[in-house]
């Protein structure tokens, strides 16, 4: 298990958060366990109402957490989307932006938490097409929504200009390969 730190892009702070954590670990069949821990004012943010776990489009045109997924040295990519309604996206990328097509066969599972200055979303992601690959790299953010309509850019890193989640400047964390007996 490794554990991130994700940091607002310059040009669009959050006046709510002030950090967000993941824990991210990779298990041998493909599975991607994400353990994302917002700290803050977060009853300032506008957290989607739950509804079902369920594919949906545009989850982060609202506060929602993604994961960017490729093997270490090819172009292609996943990209995972999921917020707090439990609601779900999955797209493959053959390159930047380029060749995207749902993923059909993700199991995306996990839950939800709201405590005082906390809020906690888990998911446990099944990637079966990225098993073999050894070493995965990735990009880890988040988009979040004040009650207020101010929306922060959250990810590991960030390229110069717009915020750009695909830019592979973001996909800064490596998760190796499980060792296997």
């Amino acid at each position: 298990m490794a554990a991130f730190v994700l940091v607002p892009h310059r040009d669009f702070p959050s006046g709510a958060v002030r950090a967000i954590e993941v824990t991210a670990s990779r298990g041998e069949s493909g599975q991607l366990d994400l353990d994302y821990r917002v700290r803050g004012a977060i009853d300032r943010v506008r957290w989607p109402e739950w509804k079902a776990v369920e594919p949906a489009d545009r989850l982060w045109e609202h506060s929602c957490f993604e994961a960017f997924v490729g093997a270490a040295g090819e172009p292609g990519y996943a990209e995972l989307n999921f917020a707090t309604s439990g609601q779900w996206a999955a797209y493959c990328f053959t390159g930047y932006r380029a060749g995207m097509r749902p993923i059909d066969d993700v199991l995306i599972g996990g839950g939800r938490t709201f405590g005082e200055g906390e809020a906690q979303v888990r998911r446990t992601i099944d990637l079966p097409d990225w098993a073999d690959a050894r070493d995965w790299r990735v990009g880890l953010a988040a988009v979040i929504e004040t009650l207020d309509g101010e929306i922060s850019y959250w990810a590991l890193a960030h390229a110069e200009g717009r915020p750009d989640f695909h830019d592979e400047v973001c996909f800064a964390a490596r998760l190796a390969a499980p060792q296997r007996p």
